[in-house]
């Protein structure tokens, strides 16, 4: 499980969202997946308004309430919405560069500080958006992960996040799916960004389907539920500690 701060060499993602906020550089970012075909960014959509965000974030924002902590805060984009909502929010990030521009949109709790190292806190809701729970990287990193949570949540506390299926990789012509058993779970991809030059580190990251998320959350003493999902295989979802 990763820990720590990206330093600038390491924060391209970061380098290359302050430069098309400055109005220099290329608009462009390049993310590079083990799994699925390279995709391009326009680097626009990481400062979009509550309008131009898709259904999923809308009612992700919506169901916010309580302390929260914003993990994988980005540009502060989300943050920024619920602070106007009067919504206590802490935002954390382990870009410094995202962490600036955060506080550059007004945020006033915005730290560089990776989720968990985070200690001494307790939050009403956890947020995960544009798929944050990846940080788990692996199925094996939920046992961490929801230990972490437990922590950090109150007793009635919730954990709202979304993510996508990428089982749709493995469709065949005929419709069916065809999934190596024998290879790691399909979901877990390495990423790697490209910025014009620039080449950041590979990372691992996880994509979750909600049928093992709802299986892992149970094994740790959570509930899962399934709040939305769209025609493209992405959904919302949130997390309750299960009532003893």
């Amino acid at each position: 499980m990763k820990t720590g701060i990206l330093n600038s060499d390491e924060d391209i993602m970061g380098l290359a969202l302050t430069k098309y906020r400055k109005g220099d550089g290329d608009s462009t970012l390049r993310v590079i997946c083990s799994k699925a075909e390279d995709e391009k960014y326009d680097l626009s959509i990481f400062f979009r308004t509550y309008e131009e965000m898709p259904d999923t974030e809308k009612q992700a924002l919506d169901l916010v309430s309580g302390k929260t902590l914003d993990v994988g805060s980005g540009t502060g984009v989300h943050a920024k919405i619920l602070q106007e909502k009067g919504i206590d929010v802490k935002a954390i990030d382990i870009s410094p560069y995202s962490i600036q521009l955060t506080k550059d949109q007004g945020v006033s709790k915005a730290f560089c500080q990776n989720f968990y190292d985070i200690e001494g806190e307790k939050f009403d809701t956890l947020l995960f958006l544009m798929n944050g729970i990846g940080l788990v990287e692996t199925l094996e990193g939920f046992e961490l992960f929801f230990k972490k949570c437990d922590q950090l949540l109150t007793p009635k506390g919730q954990i709202i996040f979304d993510s996508s299926d990428l089982i749709y990789l493995n469709q065949e012509e005929d419709g069916s799916y065809l999934v190596n058993l024998n290879d790691s779970f399909y979901g877990e991809v390495e990423f790697q960004v490209e910025y014009g030059y620039l080449k950041g580190k590979p990372f691992s990251w996880l994509f979750i389907d909600f049928e093992n998320l709802a299986f892992y959350a149970d094994q740790y003493g959570f509930k899962a539920e399934l709040i939305y999902e769209d025609e493209h295989y992405n959904y919302l979802g949130r997390i309750v500690k299960k009532i003893e």
